[in-house]
Order: structure tokens, then C-alpha cells, then sequence
């Protein structure tokens, strides 16, 4: 979606500020796989994995078995029970740029990307931070709203844009070498998320061309890509887009199964396929929308089945009642929280060990719900855009002026 001056006409200020909140619910709703596993940052895998149960039975045992490297028994269980005792552990990153992408691959590894073509690269658990932003994107000062990591060396990062500005690149290398591997030829095309299912398959979306949501898919682990045909794709509303706000307007759960969020139009809503991104099938969401700046933000899956979305009205001090909602069954769908997050959110995850643990964030605050979205409680009131989980339980979330926070258990006076 045009957001924060990147769009045209009164596109620009009508969504300036929109892509500003990324932590609410789909960081924690689509745990990825533990590191090692050959899986994808954000890209499911889920608390029904073999190792992700075994974990946390580990966890519920007392051992910490599974918690990943640094990670004390009391740091998940804390988590498991409902994050009590727990929050974010601000990671100095020397840098101001404001990071909306964000990919969790461990306790120890995480990247990055935002403003300025800044990305950055931990493998020390925030102790470290290194610059591997790609040259030119940090010349000509790409906006990069999304990154999803395969590992510590491997990831595809997404700028957004009209034309031109959308671009994907990639690293094999820790970040060491960047290579473009797509630039939106289409000036009436604006990208504004990608995921993976695996570390081949993925998908991009941008907002309607020809009055259609348009479909970006790469099998090669995102070395090229293709635009797949328009005719299983719903008609977008008047005035309906996505938010570029936290990387999670795109999500997906298992191997084929993908939902796209949407706001600006007279209702907001979720698409589903189950194919890949080959056919969609659409649903209301209950989240207000009926202005350009609201709707839904972020969605976070589980699975296949059980969703999370978060938004509202990402103005400062504009109300956003039922800014939460949920689902049972993929997306047909949505249920409103019984008690949502107080304001605004963009971005959530659910956690790997907690079955009905997630987070959402959002620039005044980060909430937390222990019963699959039904009710939130307020966690933490610092500014965050976005939220990540990796499947060894290293929960990370990202923001303005180069905030980035690993969640931790607290020290107590």
C-alpha cells in the first residue's frame, strides 16, 4: 500500500506513517522452524512439528530441552505460561533506521531490514550487530519491508514501492553479496510483502492492478520469479490494498496454504488459497476498516487452521476498537476478541511452545494473549513494528530509530 510519502498524489499522505507497526500478531502465529532444520523464518512449520512438541513437553517437564542456545529453562517456560515474568530485552543496534522486516531464525540469529536500504545480522544473540545492507539499496535509500531467512547466511529481502521501487533481492552469503533478483516493471504494481513455505517455494503480493490483487511466485528459493495469472484472484474493492507495515500482510502455514490482509476498502478482509497462491476464496474480517487508514495489518497462523489478525486505524490517537480478531477454520471466518489490545496494532506471531500463546506489537505497545486471541493484556508499552518467532522459542521484535528487542525473562528487584 502507498504508505509513508512512497505512494502518488493523495495516496502519499493519505497513508503516510501506515507501514509504522509491525509486532501484533503475526510474528508469533507463524513460528518458524528451529535453525538447523532447514526450514524458513516465518514460514510455519508450527507447534505441531515433531520437534517443536517434543520441546515443549520439555519444557513443561522442567528441563529446558529444546530452548535453544542461551535459553534457561525459566526463560521458554516463562513463555509457555503465559509470557509472565518476560519482556523485551532492548539490543542496541547503532543504528536509526526504522525496521519493519524482520526474520527470527534463533535465540542467537536474527536479520532486519527497514529504512535507508539498512539490513542488519545477528548471531550473537543482539550482542552484535552487522551491517550488510545492500549497496544499492543503501544508495538509492530502498525502503525494505520485509526479509524472510532460510539461516544465518541465506535471505530475500523485499523494498517497497511504485514501478521500479519494488524490487526482491537475495544473499547466499551472510549479506556479504546482494543480487537482485526481480524489479517490478509494472509502474501501476506496489509490493508490499513475500513469504515462504519452504526454502524454495514463496510469494509476493502487491496491491490491485486491472481492479486484482497481483501474485508474485518464485520455486527456486527466490532466484527468479513469476507473476501467475489473474483469474483465480477475487475483485479487490474500491480503495482496497495492503499494508506494508510489518511484512506479515502475507503469511502462510504449511506447504501450500497462503492469506493476504487488506484495509482501505469499505470492509476489511482476508484471502485464502490453498494452492499456493493459484485460486483464492475471501472472507470479511471483523476488524473496522471503511478509511485508508484502517483495517487489518498482520495475520499470524498456527496452522492451517487457527489465525490471528490485528490493525485498526494506524493514526496517532485515533481509536481502533476490535483491533484483534481470530479464526477456527482457515480464514472462512473471523471471531472478534472478547477483549482486544487497547490501540493499533501491525504486526503478531504466535509461539512456538505455548499452543494458545502470541504477541502483537504496535507502536504503543506490545500485547499478550494465553488463550489463542480471545483476550490480550497489555506486556510492554515501548514502540515496536513487527514480531518474529523462531522455532527453538527466541521470540525478537523490531521497530523505530533501530529498536530491536529479544524477549527474556526480567530481572527482579
Amino acid at each position: 500500500m502507498r504508505l509513508l510519502g512512497v505512494g502518488r498524489g493523495a495516496w502519499a499522505g493519505a497513508w503516510a506513517g501506515a507501514c509504522a507497526v509491525a509486532l501484533v500478531v503475526g510474528a508469533l502465529g507463524v513460528p518458524a522452524v528451529a535453525a538447523g532444520a532447514g526450514g524458513v523464518s516465518g514460514s510455519g512449520g508450527g507447534p505441531g512439528d515433531a520437534a517443536a512438541e517434543a520441546a515443549a513437553a520439555a519444557v513443561a517437564a522442567g528441563s529446558g530441552a529444546g530452548a535453544g542456545a542461551g535459553a534457561g529453562a525459566g526463560d521458554v517456560g516463562g513463555v509457555v505460561r503465559g509470557l509472565r515474568g518476560v519482556g523485551w530485552a532492548v539490543k542496541g543496534t547503532g543504528k536509526d533506521s526504522r525496521f519493519r522486516g524482520l526474520a527470527a531464525v534463533s535465540r542467537g540469529t536474527a536479520w532486519v531490514a527497514g529504512s535507508k536500504g539498512t539490513v542488519l545480522r545477528t548471531v550473537d544473540g543482539g550482542r552484535s550487530w552487522r551491517d550488510v545492507s545492500p549497496p544499492g539499496a543503501v544508495a538509492e535509500g530502498l525502503e525494505l519491508r520485509d526479509i524472510e531467512a532460510f539461516d544465518a547466511r541465506r535471505a530475500v529481502a523485499l523494498s517497497i514501492g511504485e514501478g521500479e521501487a519494488s524490487r526482491v533481492l537475495r544473499t547466499d552469503d551472510g549479506g556479504a553479496t546482494w543480487s537482485e533478483a526481480f524489479r517490478n516493471p509494472d509502474p501501476r504494481a506496489f509490493y508490499d510483502c513475500l513469504t515462504f513455505f519452504d526454502s524454495r517455494h514463496g510469494l509476493a503480493m502487491s496491491d490491485p492492478v486491472d481492479g486484482k490483487f497481483r501474485i508474485l511466485s518464485t520455486d527456486d528459493g527466490g532466484r527468479s520469479w513469476e507473476v501467475l495469472p489473474a483469474t483465480g484472484m477475487p475483485d479487490a474493492l474500491p480503495g482496497e490494498a495492503g499494508f506494508a507495515a510489518s511484512g506479515q500482510c502475507l503469511v502462510s502455514a504449511g506447504s501450500r496454504d497462503v492469506w493476504l490482509a487488506t484495509g482501505g476498502g469499505a470492509v476489511s478482509r482476508v484471502l485464502h488459497s490453498g494452492d499456493r497462491g493459484r485460486t483464492w476464496k475471501v472472507a470479511e474480517s471483523v476488524i473496522p476498516a471503511g478509511d485508508p487508514a484502517r483495517g487489518v495489518f498482520a495475520l499470524a497462523f498456527r496452522d492451517r487452521t487457527t489465525g490471528l489478525a490485528v490493525g485498526g486505524d494506524y493514526r496517532a490517537g485515533q481509536a481502533s476498537p476490535r483491533a484483534a480478531a481470530v479464526s477456527s477454520d482457515a480464514g472462512r471466518t473471523w471471531r472478534p476478541a472478547t477483549t482486544p489490545p487497547p490501540g493499533y496494532r501491525s504486526g503478531a506471531a504466535w509461539h512456538p511452545y505455548g499452543r494458545g500463546v502470541a504477541l502483537a506489537v504496535g507502536p504503543t505497545g506490545t500485547d499478550v494473549t494465553a488463550d489463542g486471541g480471545r483476550t490480550w493484556r497489555a506486556l510492554d508499552a515501548g514502540s515496536f513494528d513487527t514480531v518474529d518467532c523462531a522455532g527453538d522459542g527466541g521470540c525478537w521484535a523490531a521497530g523505530e530509530k533501530g529498536r530491536v528487542g529479544r524477549l527474556e525473562m526480567l530481572e527482579r528487584s
